[in-house]
């Protein structure tokens, strides 16, 4: 099942703008997320996401994903981790633990993947 959830978005577009708008955030994950939002952003720059709780948390741009009629589509990771970063969307993960090794190793390279995408996109 997809989810999409509004979110709030603010931090600097890529022409150092500060704004502060409505987005949608799909492919909700412990670590991050995809954020639908109708502004250029640079590849590791830093925004701040609120959910429907009002909750904020930082998060570093690391990929643009696509672009669509007006829409850009960019990955974040969280740059917080623990409980906050864990209860954020108001899904509970599985411990990761408790996953099987297969489950476990998709994490970690789908976050190996993020870091080298913002490291070789700021190079």
């Amino acid at each position: 099942m997809a989810l999409s959830i509004p979110i709030g978005l603010s931090g600097e577009d890529n022409q150092k703008c500060p704004f502060t708008m409505p987005a949608k955030a799909t492919n909700l994950n412990r670590y991050g997320a995809a954020i639908h939002v109708s502004r250029q952003l640079l590849v590791g720059s830093t925004v701040s996401v609120r959910n429907t709780r009002g909750t904020k948390l930082s998060a570093r741009v690391v990929a643009q994903l696509a672009v669509s009629q007006g829409v850009s589509v960019y990955g974040i990771e969280f740059t917080e981790g623990g409980d906050a970063a864990n209860g954020f969307w108001g899904i509970s993960f599985p411990a990761l633990e408790t996953r099987g090794a297969a489950a476990q190793m998709a994490d970690q390279a789908g976050v190996a993947r993020r870091r080298h995408a913002a490291s070789t996109s700021q190079a």
